[in-house]
């Protein structure tokens, strides 16, 4: 692919990523579906340019996000997690680690999410009142164990969602993607 076609394709996902994260302010219910479903738009940019268009195209839509989405939890999550996965699971997946890959992933996804835990409470005055109440009932210990747990299981329901949504793009639509973007 031509770098001018490279620009307008990571222009045009980009523009898509950042209109997504603006419709978390209008269906507020969703603000952790929509950075996950413009995460899932970097794969195409992973799959047809390379990985640093890629991680250009996500600097980009995180900063973009930060400035203008108003829910601040929903430009959080695709900065800290969603945006940059499906970069970093390219490149765990090519050098084909087995099952290492996993435990790579896994304890990858427990320190993103004590990591956003932290900046939420510190940084970004975040409510977090699901999780305070769990840990008045808990216990503040047993809170971060479930915490940690839940986000393993969210975590391998996302990876597998993503890796099939990877193998039907590759099947059905590249070939038709290709033929627009020389």
């Amino acid at each position: 692919m031509k770098t001018a076609s490279k620009t307008a394709v990571c222009s045009m996902i980009a523009a898509l990523c950042v209109a997504l994260m603006l419709s978390t302010a209008v269906i507020p219910f969703l603000s952790y579906a929509i950075p996950m479903i413009a995460g899932s738009f970097i794969t195409i940019i992973v799959i047809e340019c390379d990985k640093l268009w890629a991680l250009f195209v996500y600097v980009a839509v995180s900063i973009l996000s930060f400035l203008i989405v108003p829910d601040k939890s929903a430009a959080l999550a695709f900065a800290v997690y969603f945006g940059y996965y499906p970069i970093m699971k390219a490149a765990i997946e090519k050098k084909n680690l087995g099952a290492s890959e996993y435990i790579i992933k896994y304890l990858h996804i427990i320190a993103v999410v004590l990591i956003s835990y932290f900046l939420m409470l510190n940084f970004f005055g975040i409510e977090t009142d699901d999780i305070e109440f769990l840990a008045s009932h808990l216990g503040k210990w047993y809170s971060y164990v479930a915490l940690a747990l839940f986000s393993c299981l969210f975590f391998f329901l996302y990876d597998n969602a993503l890796s099939k949504c990877i193998i039907i793009y590759q099947n059905r639509f590249r070939k038709k993607f290709r033929r627009l973007f020389k």
